[in-house]
């Protein structure tokens, strides 16, 4: 066990109980023991700055250090030169060599005298005496016989005396339990006139702990006196321990003074050899770092060579050597200043020049005849070119082929169009000058064999494709397999020169002066590891120097040059070798990605070829051809057409759906001629509309009164009765009248149709949906324009647009509505449930519809508005009564009544004149503010009393109205 040697036993007898305190004079301390630091704590690297700064065992062994700075804990604890461990060592102040230090008594703090300890003296004193007893009556331990056993058995029959809770590990009187079963709360109550007995209660109480005590004590003294021979033997032994460690110190003292010496008088001259040669091998570096400068000054010559021949790659590689030289080895020359920008432009230039390149040789490559050879065209072309782009981190590339691919495939179709009409003579090509027309001119054979020939070029060109672009993936995986086999190398070398750092430790790397004295060895004089390692950077001292317009000296070639330029020979599925360089500064992410994105460019491939034949086969089916093949025709064509989707499933791996989908599509063909024809039909009956109530035939009657029986089908036609029903005025819709114009009949009809094709054909039902629902609101939207846009006045003549039919316009709308909840269940019970959220457009038209029945109602409001308007800013209050003003207002009111009375249910109509007289009143409050009548009683109000009951009369006579409460008082400015 280690000890601190800082301080020496001294027997202090000031106090009372004469405690052994530690020696304070520093003259009488050893020094610590010190641990021997790493003598070659840093390799040399030649830079002073990086100099190892430890203190040395040879320098600074007369001076503090780090070194000096331990103290065994357990050995200060532990000190057998004190008579009893110290009660304040974590609490007293130490000093800065963990020794005793005179304290400055503190001003805040009280002195503390013997009076301050009397009470406890007179409270411990009982126990003293106890303590005391039970010490004359414990046994020596040597007569350990019968009567000590005897006196354990008692002592353990005292122990079980005391209550267990005070033998839990977990004991704590902050626990309020544990607190109320140690000292019952009961003893020290003093309430009532218990007081006496509550004071003897507690005194009994206090006796008890204090036997308890007692008897803990009487135990612990005893196991003490058993194991004291053990504890006086380790002081014992610790007092030997710090004898032989003290003649230790004193001997590794000697030993430093006399390495001391010897440093003085046979190292510094040594080492000041050693500087001179250090000196010398700087001169050499010197001139080795000049012929490195002659070197890049010869790049930008040697790009311009590369870049001739298109070595992109040796060109990329030359610049970014040369950068890498300029960035560690000639950092900071003055004439290079400008050097390193000259070679940015120079490598965006390259980039440049590169993507043209491969631009190039993508247009060549997919322009090439389509015959069945699928060799690569230029392989090493191809493979020199993507290193380059992946050098320089153009990942994107891949897309100026897909560009190409886009570009080929349309003209593949185009010439193969061209060639089959030269050989047909019933075209006239100058007659006749687009493609596409001329394509529409050849019958079914003719058209059969040009899409046949356009699959067999597609095959070819997807072939094509998959060459190159497997090609491209081949060189991206074996950057990626160097860059997954880089870790490993890695490895192997750390390994070897771990296996020779044996070879390294032999070197002794002592510092002097800053300066290493390794740094100044030359190639003879290092272990053969250090001078292979060096032989790279430095020539020997001994050796001629090279001539300063040499470019491939080994002199010249840097440490990053030669550890990040390395290559490895890697080959092609193609059969090319390639060097690939370790400089590839790609994640394996980043490749993995490139690899996907060129897969994916081949499944765009097959993509782009299925949908340009899509586009053929639209611009064909244009004039409806598609749909006049006979089911042997049709059958040929859907077997060729899942031919050529095969093949190009087989080639590419993937499915490609739009061809696949526009076979399909003509199933929907049906749709879109129903859905336009009905949709044609009805835009020629709006723009024919004049917006008049029309009669209702019976059939129109019988058809509303089918769908009220829930039955939403077309009714068969009946035979001609003997007696034919006359139309009617109104359509009957449930109990409602409905003043309808023609139009709305048919739609009504149209929209039945709609319903029954789905019954008819339940695959289309989310089709047809989507149609109905364009047909609805093309209806709003037209009849919008037409009668609010007055769009009517136009297209079919009328004068102007009239209330009436304003009114008409929304009875229409409002009878529409009421058939879309019944269409919408209709569609609901055909719809699975995954297509249920198409139901949504159902309730965008309705909103649309009230809106527009609203707008409807508001033009009304806002004609009367513009009447009263004009009427009431002339209105003056004079006789005669009624004035000419309300005789006018009263005459437009009835005319309003009467053209809208027999179109819109009463219900309506009373609240369309409510919002009418509002306005009237809002009207007339205004005109009286400004004539500043007000309700006076006197001439001027009597007179406006008069008008305002002339007109409440006339407009509560009219049909309907009697009932309203116009509320006329507010006319009148309320008096605040």
């Amino acid at each position: 066990m280690a000890s601190s040697h800082s301080s020496s036993p001294v027997p202090q007898s000031n106090s009372s109980d004469a405690f052994f305190k530690k020696e304070t004079d520093p003259t009488k301390r050893f020094r610590a023991v010190q641990s021997l630091p790493d003598v070659c704590p840093k390799e040399p690297t030649g830079n002073p700055n990086n100099l190892c700064d430890s203190p040395s065992l040879v320098v600074d062994q007369h001076r503090w250090t780090i070194y000096h700075s331990k103290v065994n804990l357990p050995a200060a604890l532990n000190d057998p030169r004190l008579a009893k461990r110290e009660s304040d060592f974590f609490t007293k102040t130490w000093g800065l060599d963990f020794v005793d230090t005179e304290v400055t008594p503190s001003f805040y703090l009280p002195q503390i005298t013997k009076e301050h300890f009397a009470l406890y003296q007179q409270e411990i004193t009982p126990r003293e005496k106890v303590r005391e007893r039970c010490k004359n009556v414990c046994t020596p331990k040597d007569t350990f016989d019968r009567p000590l056993l005897h006196t354990h058995d008692k002592s353990r029959t005292d122990l079980e005396q005391v209550p267990k809770i005070f033998m839990k590990p977990d004991f704590a009187l902050e626990d309020s339990l544990t607190f109320n079963a140690v000292l019952p709360w009961s003893h020290f109550s003093t309430a009532g006139g218990k007081g006496n007995r509550d004071a003897a209660s507690s005194k009994l109480l206090q006796e008890k702990l204090s036997h308890y005590l007692d008897i803990v004590e009487v135990n612990i003294a005893h196991q003490i006196s058993l194991r004291s021979e053990a504890f006086f033997h380790a002081m014992t032994s610790q007092h030997e321990l710090q004898d032989y460690l003290r003649k230790t110190s004193q001997a590794v003292k000697l030993l430093r003074e006399k390495i001391s010496k010897i440093d003085k008088v046979m190292c510094e001259g040594s080492l000041r050899v050693l500087r001179l040669s250090l000196t010398r091998n700087n001169c050499i570096k010197a001139y080795n770092k000049l012929k490195l400068m002659a070197t890049v000054h010869q790049t930008q010559p040697t790009v311009q060579l590369l870049l001739s021949t298109s070595e992109f790659v040796g060109a990329l590689d030359l610049i970014a050597t040369t950068q890498e030289v300029l960035q560690q080895e000639l950092q900071g020359i003055h004439s290079f200043r400008h050097l390193g920008s000259q070679l940015c432009e120079l490598e965006k230039l390259i980039d440049k020049m590169m993507i043209a390149e491969f631009s190039t040789y993508a247009r060549n490559d997919l322009s090439r005849p389509l015959e069945d050879d699928c060799q690569i065209l230029e392989e090493e072309r191809l493979v020199s070119l993507v290193f380059g782009l992946l050098k320089q981190r153009k990942l994107n590339f891949y897309e100026i082929y897909g560009d190409e691919m886009i570009i080929t495939a349309k003209n593949i179709i185009k010439q193969c169009v061209v060639n089959t009409v030269s050989q047909i003579e019933e075209i006239d090509t100058e007659v006749v000058v687009k493609l596409a027309d001329q394509m529409r001119m050849m019958n079914f054979p003719q058209w059969f064999d040009l899409l046949k020939n356009i699959f067999s070029k597609f095959t070819i060109f997807l072939k094509r494709i998959k060459a190159t672009l497997n090609t491209i993936r081949s060189v991206v995986f074996l950057v990626l397999d160097k860059n997954q086999k880089t870790p490993d190398l890695e490895d192997t070398l750390q390994k070897n020169s771990a296996k020779d750092s044996t070879v390294d430790t032999e070197v002794a790397y002592l510092t002097h002066e800053g300066m290493f004295i390794s740094d100044a060895f030359g190639e003879g004089e290092l272990p053969p590891v250090a001078a292979d390692t060096t032989s790279q950077r430095n020539t020997s001292p001994n050796s001629e120097p090279c001539s300063s317009d040499s470019v491939s000296e080994p002199e010249c070639t840097t440490d990053s040059s030669s550890s990040k330029e390395q290559t490895s020979c890697s080959v092609t599925p193609g059969g090319v070798e390639m060097m690939i360089s370790d400089d590839m500064k790609l994640t394996d992410l980043e490749l993995i990605r490139l690899a996907n994105n060129i897969q994916e460019l081949l499944y765009n491939a097959s993509d782009i070829c299925h949908d340009r034949s899509v586009k053929f086969l639209m611009a064909r089916a244009k004039d409806g051809f598609l749909e006049k093949l006979n089911s042997s025709e049709f059958v040929a064509l859907s077997r060729l057409m899942e031919g050529f989707i095969l093949d190009t499933e087989h080639i590419c791996g993937r499915k490609s759906m739009s061809l696949r989908g526009a076979l399909q599509s003509q199933a929907n063909r049906f749709v879109n001629r129903f859905h336009e024809e009905r949709k044609t039909k009805l835009s020629l009956l709006l723009d024919n509309e004049r917006w008049k109530q029309a009669e209702v035939p019976a059939e129109f009657q019988d058809l509303v009164d089918s769908v009220s029986d829930g039955r939403i089908s077309l009714p068969e036609k009946k035979p001609a009765a003997a007696e034919e029903r006359k139309p009617t005025e109104f359509l009957i819709v449930e109990g409602q009248k409905y003043a309808t114009v023609g139009t709305v009949l048919l739609l009504i009809r149209i929209i039945l149709e709609y319903c029954q094709c789905v019954d008819n054909i339940p695959s289309i039902t989310t089709d047809m949906l989507t149609r109905l629902s364009d047909l609805l609101k093309y209806f709003n939207s037209r009849s919008c324009q037409l009668v609010l846009g007055a769009g009517a006045l136009q297209v079919v003549g009328l004068k102007t647009i009239t209330t009436k039919n304003l009114a008409l316009s929304s009875r229409c709308l409002q009878l529409i509505v009421h058939y879309i909840p019944i269409i919408r269940a209709h569609f609901e019970a055909r719809l699975q449930p995954k297509q249920f959220s198409m139901l949504r457009h159902f309730d965008h038209i309705t909103k649309d519809y009230h809106d527009h029945v609203a707008e409807i109602s508001a033009k009304l409001v806002a004609i009367m508005d513009s009447l009263f308007d004009k009427l009431l800013s002339k209105y003056e209050v004079k006789a005669p009564v009624p004035s000419v003003c309300f005789r006018n207002i009263c005459k437009q009111m009835a005319k309003m009544h009467e053209a809208i009375y027999d179109l819109l249910p009463e219900e309506q109509t009373q609240m369309l004149f409510l919002r009418i007289n509002a306005s009237y009143k809002l009207h007339l409050k205004r005109q009286l503010a400004h004539l500043n009548v007000v309700n006076d009683g006197g001439p001027l109000n009597g007179l406006v009393t008069s008008d305002v009951a002339f007109y409440t009369g006339n407009l509560q006579a009219l049909k309907g109205l009697n009932s309203l409460d116009l509320n006329m008082a507010e006319i009148w400015e309320q008096k605040r």
